[in-house]
């Protein structure tokens, strides 16, 4: 049995505080995981290892919230984001279901997300997007529903529209070519690439 004698803010951040045993320092805790704990208090070793692991998950919290700051992420890619980062896989599973619960994690919305964003800056096909979706984690009925009401055409049509004005000076067999050759790269069908380019 150990006695608190001092709580004491951290000078590099104030989300953290170190807490002293036994006029000691023992170990460093987020301040929410010290939430509740006073100057007096007795610790047994039972009692310091779950305040340990309650610092453990936010730490992995406050790590992933970090990774969603820049963008949306897939469920696998938060997963992996934290095994790189060495945390225990009870405390990453439980970091998920924490997010997924606040609404923060999601793989519908970032499915929706993820296209929204092609479709808007980078059109590409719905095997493109699917490929894409597939290396970001996102299971197979997930994808296929967000998928079901993409267009291919009209994302030919949008990527052509934007590289058009480019080749405009070309000749037609070049210029069948070069855009041709573009909308492959991204993943349209044969059919698809030759309807659009002619249009």
């Amino acid at each position: 049995m150990r006695k608190i004698t001092a709580i004491k803010a951290q000078k590099k951040t104030n989300e953290r505080v170190n807490i002293y045993l036994d006029d000691q320092f023992a170990f460093g805790l987020a301040v929410e995981a010290a939430a509740g704990l006073q100057v007096g208090q007795i610790l047994d070793e039972e009692s310091v290892v779950a305040l340990q692991d309650e610092d453990l998950f936010f730490r992995a919290k406050w790590a992933a919230q970090h990774l969603l700051s820049y963008r949306p992420r897939s469920v696998a890619e938060v997963r992996r984001s934290l095994r790189r980062k060495d945390y225990p896989a009870e405390t990453i599973e439980r970091v998920i279901t924490h997010l997924e619960a606040v609404k923060l994690l999601d793989d519908r919305a970032f499915s929706a997300y993820w296209i929204e964003h092609r479709e808007t800056f980078k059109p590409r096909s719905r095997l493109a997007l699917r490929q894409e979706l597939t290396q970001k984690g996102v299971s197979r009925p997930v994808i296929e529903d967000m998928l079901a009401g993409v267009d291919d055409e009209a994302l030919a049509r949008r990527a052509a529209t934007k590289r058009a004005y480019r080749w405009a000076g070309l000749s037609r067999d070049e210029y069948v070519q070069k855009m041709g050759g573009y909308l492959q790269r991204r993943g349209f069908q044969y059919e698809t690439v030759r309807l659009v380019v002619a249009e």
